[in-house]
């Protein structure tokens, strides 16, 4: 909608993550020389850590963006609570092997053939596990005893585990002790600073042909930064939103005023209401039953913000019905004989 209100070749803050976007932090640069020095290792495991929508799964994207002309095999598998034999079978899906109904040693005789066939033509083998801080024990334990499959002393398999901030705790615990011992290479990934996170804007805004058309001024990008915390996901959710803003109000100019009138829009929706722990309003019941003059005042408060965001979103329907409406006048106008067909 906004694409061609701004002359964009697409979206530049979707939220799929996208190779093409893909931006150098000091942080993201750090943890990608990590990956490399990992992949030069050919074994053991690599873990990196970050915050929700830190960026993680980009940067693997990226990572196998770089490798489309090596010999390697690679395969991701999203975690779950799974118990040992379903992650097995998980893993060989990923794969592309069979999985389905067998048992556990025929998974695990699969999986070790189809290893070393690769080895045999030139290709290595990657695993890389997403959410790894939902792995039970006995997962962790599963993966740990695939990385024993080894030819010539060399391991048929290397594996990527990808995690929130609590997995750093997890990976302490006795229990993981062993997978401690395979970790050759691990690194936290925070969240980017005031300057990158300008950097993280114009960059993404530029891979869509951007060309200072609309302009930020610094105190917008400050209130970004102070809204998002810095956080790649959260900068895309509200960027997408600031330039549906402006094409709703046809600006091509964002200040710290339009960003704020955003991020109030933003604090009164379900979906954005974790973004720094609370929406400022307590929905809490209080204790004795009784509503007090400061609960009336929060929930008096709290429908002044939803009034404005439906009386903020009806236009925005309103605009897309028009438009929508428009381009098939325009479809009709231009194919008449479909017209004349329908007529028939």
């Amino acid at each position: 909608m906004y694409e061609d209100y701004y002359r964009f070749s697409a979206k530049p803050f979707q939220l799929n993550p996208d190779p093409r976007f893909f931006y150098g932090s000091k942080g993201h640069k750090r943890a990608m020389a990590y990956l490399d020095y990992g992949l030069s290792l050919g074994e053991g495991f690599i873990v990196i850590t970050g915050e929700v929508g830190a960026g993680k799964t980009t940067l693997m994207r990226n990572l196998f963006r770089q490798l489309e002309t090596h010999n390697l095999i690679a395969a991701q598998l999203v975690s779950t609570q799974l118990d040992a034999e379903d992650t097995l079978r998980s893993v060989a899906a990923s794969f592309g092997l069979e999985h389905e109904g067998l048992a556990k040693s025929s998974l695990l005789k699969n999986l070790e053939n189809f290893l070393i066939a690769a080895t045999r033509q030139g290709k290595r083998a990657l695993l890389v596990v997403d959410e790894a801080q939902n792995l039970t024990p006995r997962a962790v334990e599963e993966l740990r005893m695939l990385s024993n499959f080894q030819n010539n002393e060399r391991s048929l398999i290397q594996t990527f585990l990808l995690g929130q901030p609590e997995f750093r705790g997890i990976l302490q615990s006795p229990d993981m002790q062993q997978l401690r011992q395979r970790v050759v290479a691990s690194y936290h990934l925070g969240p980017i600073d005031a300057d990158e996170t300008r950097g993280y804007i114009e960059h993404r805004l530029r891979t869509v042909g951007w060309d200072g058309t609309p302009g930020f001024s610094d105190e917008a990008f400050s209130a970004l930064h102070r809204f998002t915390g810095g956080i790649p996901r959260r900068l895309n959710t509200t960027c997408d939103r600031l330039l549906l803003f402006g094409f709703l109000e046809e600006k091509n100019h964002f200040g710290e005023a339009e960003v704020n009138e955003v991020i109030t829009d933003l604090k009164s929706e379900v979906a954005h209401q974790d973004f720094n722990g609370s929406t400022g309003v307590n929905n809490h019941v209080p204790a004795d039953g009784v509503m007090h003059n400061e609960d009336t005042v929060r929930l008096t408060q709290r429908v002044e913000q939803m009034e404005r965001s439906i009386n903020r979103i009806l236009p925005i329907v309103r605009k897309i019905l028009y438009t929508v409406s428009d381009r098939q006048s325009e479809a009709g106008e231009n194919n008449p004989s479909e017209h004349n067909d329908a007529t028939h």
